[in-house]
């Protein structure tokens, strides 16, 4: 009998004795379908089911239908989040110890530190293609720039890929083209050109949707990986959305993000008596609203405009996707997951990639092909919202992701889900719900690291988190994180984000249970439990490899 065919009454008797029971039973039928889609750089409040007034119905939707998570964990920043799903390990293991582009003279060389997916990791597109499944992936792939290290080489049938972190979201000029632009895209691992019409949410949509068509005359299940771009820098968005928006965010940075965090209370995201974390301190370099002149304010309430238009957008081209598995009769075994890969982006990508001679930042072309702007910090604290601090950092604003996911039609349950998980527990996942074993649980490859994420299936099927007795640890440029229970060690070196520097860690405690804000430090007060964390830790960063300045 097809797992998906289930009586109610006996979906309930197997699922009471658990998921692996559920899969034994239907080891021998149809496995079920899986899209896995990742935006980019998406704040944590940003969505409508979320407490953002962007419009993403598409996506509250799913959350309505599905279930809606509140403490879904991703890593600091984009390529160390994608190192650990594809693997199910840890980043230091997988070979992201840190971003290729932030890689420091005391870690090159070093294990873990290749800049690339290595060969020591599993890959889930491999595992899933061994297991029967059609693998299918579009958009960002940020897992190493080498002809051999693209996913073409890493399990993927099919693939029109981004290799690297950020682009334009438009077709490159042609002709001088800025640092910005001078980007590989690769189908299926060789060069390939841009239409002219080309705007990335929109075109990796419809290649996809053609790779969906033709495996679909295979028979086989497929694994479908849409790694959007979206809302990544530079801010761009196609015509017809960039004015959607006007006006919707003139009152300012303070005004929208107060009204986000009622709208969460409201619709039970967060707590009614919960403690948001406060904004940074206004200085000269990081003014408030009321510091800035009109015109700074019109400039900066367009950015946040543009910015929802990408969203918006998003949303829209998700939609797409959903509707064709609906018309392509797919829809009902198909496992939906939907994530932000970090928390809201606050840096200045100028630094990196300084704008070229043909760069039109004029207020009259911003969100228009050749404009190159972030939406900043003050934007990046809104999309955070309530949580402290921002992409790149360990606190729960760079690492707690809006994550939304929808089970096969005969396992779905609605609602919100308040357990804890992470981005490495999507690949067992997908392997559980597959019925496909566990490298550790079938002949494996000695060179190759287990999977250490845990099967979130016992949790989608209600039956608990799957790090409910155990911990989550993590580290990217220097900073740190400890998470036992609701206690989590919060270590940040000053001046907190991107790269490194040789000043030490600054060790706080809170009570996540009571203080998602990372408002109260409870360090002072319990000197003993940060010191057995921080022993914790450090007994993480041997086991995994971590290199960092000070060792």
């Amino acid at each position: 009998m097809p797992l998906f065919c289930l009586s109610k009454t006996l979906l309930a008797t197997v699922l009471a004795l658990g998921s692996s029971l559920v899969l034994a039973a239907s080891a021998d039928t149809a496995q079920p379908n899986i899209l896995l889609i990742l935006a980019d750089d998406l704040g944590y409040s940003d969505l409508g089911s979320y407490g953002g007034e962007i419009s993403t119905p598409t996506l509250d939707q799913l959350a309505r239908d599905g279930l809606q998570f509140t403490n879904m964990y991703a890593t600091p920043t984009c390529s160390i989040t994608r190192s650990m799903l594809m693997s199910g390990t840890d980043n230091h293991l997988a070979g992201l110890g840190t971003m290729a582009e932030a890689l420091q003279p005391y870690q090159r060389g070093k294990p873990g530190y290749e800049g690339y997916l290595n060969q020591h990791s599993y890959s889930i597109a491999e595992l899933l293609k061994k297991g029967g499944y059609s693998t299918l992936m579009v958009g960002k792939w940020h897992l190493g720039l080498e002809a051999d290290q693209g996913p073409d080489h890493r399990g993927f049938e099919q693939s029109f890929t981004l290799l690297e972190g950020g682009a334009s979201h438009f077709k490159p000029a042609s002709v001088d083209p800025s640092k910005l632009e001078q980007v590989h895209y690769r189908e299926n691992g060789k060069a390939v050109g841009l239409p002219d019409n080309f705007y990335s949410t929109d075109f990796y949509t419809d290649k996809l949707i053609s790779y969906l068509q033709n495996s679909k005359k295979d028979g086989k299940p497929f694994f479908a990986y849409a790694a959007y771009t979206s809302p990544h820098w530079p801010l761009q968005a196609p015509k017809e959305y960039l004015d959607k928006y006007q006006g919707r965010f003139d009152q300012g940075y303070d005004s929208v993000r107060l009204a986000r965090i009622q709208r969460m209370k409201d619709l039970g995201v967060m707590a009614s008596d919960a403690r948001p974390a406060q904004p940074l301190p206004v200085n000269p370099k990081l003014p408030g609203w009321q510091q800035m002149s009109p015109e700074q304010q019109r400039i900066e309430a367009r950015k946040m405009e543009i910015y929802a238009a990408m969203v918006d957008n998003l949303d829209h081209n998700i939609g797409r996707l959903i509707d064709y598995l609906r018309q392509s009769g797919q829809y009902d075994n198909t496992l939906i997951v939907f994530m932000s890969d970090n928390g809201a982006a606050g840096e200045n990508h100028a630094q990196f990639y300084p704008p070229g001679a043909l760069t039109d930042n004029s207020v009259a072309n911003l969100g228009q092909k050749g404009s190159q702007i972030d939406y900043g910090l003050r934007w990046a604290e809104v999309s955070a919202a309530p949580f402290h601090l921002f992409k790149g950092t360990t606190a729960e604003g760079g690492i707690s992701v809006p994550a939304i996911i929808q089970l096969p039609k005969a396992l779905r349950r609605q609602g919100m889900e308040r357990g804890v998980a992470r981005v490495d527990d999507l690949a067992p996942t997908f392997l559980e719900l597959a019925g496909i074993a566990l490298p550790s649980e079938a002949p494996t490859d000695a060179r190759k690291h287990p999977i250490t994420g845990k099967s979130m299936l016992p949790m989608l099927t209600g039956n608990g988190s799957p790090h409910t007795t155990d911990s989550l640890a993590g580290e990217l440029f220097g900073n740190a994180y400890y998470r036992e229970g609701n206690l989590k060690l919060l270590g940040l070196r000053p001046q907190a984000g991107f790269g490194e520097n040789a000043q030490p860690l600054q060790w706080q405690l809170f009570d996540l249970a009571q203080d998602r804000g990372e408002t109260a430090d409870l360090a002072a007060s319990r000197p003993e439990t940060v010191q057995r964390l921080k022993d914790a830790w450090l007994q993480y960063a041997r086991k995994v490899g971590v290199v960092f300045s000070g060792q």
